[in-house]
């Protein structure tokens, strides 16, 4: 029993409960940041995409086949991701001004 109790107190002290449920909400977000992109942004750009599927649109170069729509999408997906991060950060924490420490 006492590997029982040695590991009920690994999860209270380095918090693994958190940061299960905190990983488990991330992914969430993820989820619904790509649905965001997916239908509500990236419609509104399909339009300026030559062929208008940006999902598959390609820059074709010789046999070089880039995918920039997927890779336009990714980046979009990205830059939300970081700037809700920063805003957790600057309001939840309380912070007048995120910085490093």
């Amino acid at each position: 029993m006492k590997i029982l109790t040695e590991f009920k107190e690994f999860l209270k002290e380095y918090k693994v409960i958190g940061l299960a449920v905190a990983l488990i909400i991330g992914l969430a977000s993820v989820a619904l940041i790509n649905s965001v992109v997916n239908n509500l942004i990236m419609p509104i750009i399909t339009p300026f995409v030559p062929g208008g599927a940006w999902q598959t649109a390609v820059f074709e170069l010789g046999p070089i086949v880039i995918s920039w729509g997927a890779l336009l999408g990714s980046i979009i997906n990205f830059i939300i991701i970081a700037f809700v991060v920063f805003l957790i950060a600057k309001y939840a924490l309380k912070e007048e001004k995120v910085t490093k420490k």
